[in-house]
């Protein structure tokens, strides 16, 4: 695991820039770093050392060394393709993981990414052809980001380390204006138009004297069919293939431990794990005990502990607070890198921040688990067929609509076009939402949220897995992944996730309605693939997220950070992204007895103190 960065072309001093990048990349690799140049290349990383911790340093060569290999993240087949290589005669000078990469770049071209099971974003100078060579996972688990100019090409696991050597950047105002509807900005944008994120499951080219290149490789064992003869074999084919995922991230050569919310996913995760090493610990937040309207009881710790009692794991809790939150904002934002405000992601730092201290560099997770298996809540409203037969039924109707019950609500929504029906389910800021805010000028010719899910309106799409497969496409990559990246990362531990491994992904595109809704569960073929090693609380229990109560806190203890990011002094005030009025109707939607809106609120709280990174005016 490391961050990596570095460019090809004539930048103005090159030694100078690689270390400014890599040193906003620290927190991504505190145990080593190193720079290489070679021609007009020249790249370097920073190492959190999890495999091989003594000669597993970087960069990675061939037996020639005319290839050149920068990497972040982890290749969990490679012990086999470290056999089929030395079966080539390759030879090896060190145990990484990633010491397979550039001999099977060698061998087999730009075609060697389809043979890595893992999550990586690489980086490979062939100095043959003097060609760049960048790579992403099919998941999407580690990021890439990359910028063109007149100068040369320039990449790096973060914006933050572009930010640092590149001048004039423009904000992207369509990336900024979706930022709202999804708490983050969608793939491959980024906030500037200068820099885009390389789309996950695509590598790139580029030459001094080519353009840019993309295009997209299939992992073979995502190539993988899948076929089941009746129940007990889809049962049987899901606990083979998400029990091996779980058992291949366990690679490490130092102690790995794991998130634990005492739900279905986590445990399963963890269950799997402590069977398999000989210590596992895990980590819960426990949460002051909170009523709130729309999240309920947040606090798991207890759910959490039983579990722990009954894998025998090494359990902690972590307890936080309102202030505890309040005091990590600063660090929210920085390590988010770009604007993100899933407030959740909060937790997840507090987490690794406390996994650190306990001396564990890599976090199992669950997350990914609902996206293939069909766990979120709303999901068991795509069967619904009631309608309430409106006349015309409003875009402010969305799963934040606390005015309306639960049946009234689905009710409604399926009045809607399934595009606007999916955004409304699960996401926050409707078009009409950032109306009220965004000034007249900065949001001209810009583009609906909505254009995201337009492929459901077309023939036969709207169907619920169809719903399902694209929260696996777009929320999981964009959210889930990122958050696990980032807030993990903020404090240098590495966080796996094995419902993201290309294999469960292909399964669970060939998993049906009855394998997802069944006995009135959902995940159903999840919770019945490992029902013998939960215990029955586990299995039965409803799925309940990590929850934040922002709308409570924005109205209490937090509204002070309403104040200052709709005052006239604010960012995005004086950079004329909000209209100067915005407090009025920030103040409105906070009393809005009707609906939630604090997530939309807490987007623009994020992106005032993100554009106030470089000012030193963060809160």
């Amino acid at each position: 695991m490391c961050g990596i960065a570095g460019f090809v072309g004539d930048f103005q001093l090159p030694q100078k820039n690689i270390e400014l990048m890599l040193s906003s990349l620290s927190h991504r690799g505190p145990d080593d770093r190193q720079i290489f140049q070679n021609g007009s290349f020249c790249g370097g990383m920073t190492r959190l050392s999890i495999n091989d911790l003594y000669r597993g340093a970087q960069p990675l060569f061939n037996e020639d060394k005319s290839i050149v290999t920068f990497y972040n993240g982890e290749i969990y087949n490679y012990k086999s393709l470290r056999g089929f290589l030395e079966g080539k005669n390759y030879s090896f000078s060190n145990t990484s993981d990633g010491a397979v990469i550039p001999f099977l770049y060698e061998l087999y071209g730009t075609d060697a990414f389809s043979y890595l099971d893992g999550m990586f974003a690489i980086s490979i100078w062939d100095s043959r052809t003097n060609e760049l060579i960048l790579a992403r996972d099919f998941p999407g688990e580690k990021p890439l980001y990359y910028s063109r100019n007149n100068s040369g090409f320039i990449y790096s696991s973060e914006v933050k380390a572009l930010e640092a050597v590149l001048e004039d950047l423009t904000l992207d105002r369509q990336a900024l204006w979706d930022f709202p509807s999804f708490l983050w900005i969608p793939e491959p944008a980024s906030a500037y138009e200068e820099i885009k994120s390389l789309t996950r499951g695509n590598f790139l080219t580029f030459s001094s004297s080519d353009d840019i290149k993309i295009k997209e490789f299939i992992p073979n064992s995502y190539k993988k069919e899948f076929s089941f003869n009746n129940l007990e074999d889809a049962i049987s084919t899901t606990r083979e293939v998400v029990g091996n995922s779980i058992t291949s991230r366990l690679l490490s050569d130092v102690p790995v431990g794991s998130f634990l919310s005492g739900g279905l996913d986590s445990s399963i995760v963890a269950t799997v794990a402590s069977k398999e090493l000989s210590s596992l610990d895990t980590f819960t937040i426990e949460f002051e005990d909170l009523d709130d309207p729309y999240h309920g009881k947040a606090n798991e710790s207890v759910a959490a502990r039983e579990t722990a009692n009954f894998i025998g794991s090494n359990h902690h809790n972590v307890p936080v607070t309102s202030r505890d939150f309040r005091d990590s904002l600063s660090d929210f934002v920085k390590y988010g890198d770009l604007p993100f405000s899933v407030s959740s992601g909060l937790g997840i730092m507090s987490i690794s921040k406390a996994a650190k201290q306990k001396g564990i560099k890599v976090l199992l997770t669950g997350d990914g688990a609902d996206e293939c298996f069909g766990g979120y809540s709303w999901y068991k409203n795509l069967l619904s067929n009631s309608y309430l037969k409106k006349d015309k039924v409003s875009e402010e109707i969305t799963f934040q609509s606390i005015g309306f019950s639960e049946e009234d609500r689905t009710a409604l929504l399926n009045e809607m076009n399934p595009a606007q029906r999916a955004f409304a389910w699960h996401y926050y800021a409707t078009e009409s939402d950032k109306d009220l805010f965004f000034d007249k000028s900065f949001k001209e010719d810009l583009n609906t949220s909505v254009r995201f899910f337009s492929s459901l309106n077309e023939k036969n799409q709207d169907r619920p897995m169809n719903f399902i497969k694209h929260d696996r496409n777009f929320y999981f990559p964009n959210e889930m992944l990122r958050k696990v990246d980032r807030f993990g990362m903020a404090n240098s531990v590495e966080g796996r996730t094995p419902f993201a491994s290309a294999e469960v992904i292909s399964l669970s595109n060939h998993l049906r309605e009855e394998h997802i809704f069944r006995d009135n569960h959902l995940k159903w073929i999840l919770r019945k693939a490992f029902e013998d090693i939960l215990s029955s609380d586990v299995f039965n229990r409803p799925k309940h997220g990590f929850n934040v109560p922002i709308d409570h806190w924005l109205k209490t203890e937090w509204y002070d950070l309403v104040e200052e990011t709709f005052s006239s002094g604010s960012e995005i005030v004086k950079q004329n992204i909000i209209k100067r009025d915005a407090m009025d109707q920030a103040i409105k939607l906070l009393k809005d007895p009707h609906r939630l809106h604090g997530h939309t609120l807490f987007s623009f709280i994020i992106l005032n103190m993100w554009l106030g990174r470089k000012n030193g005016n963060n809160s």
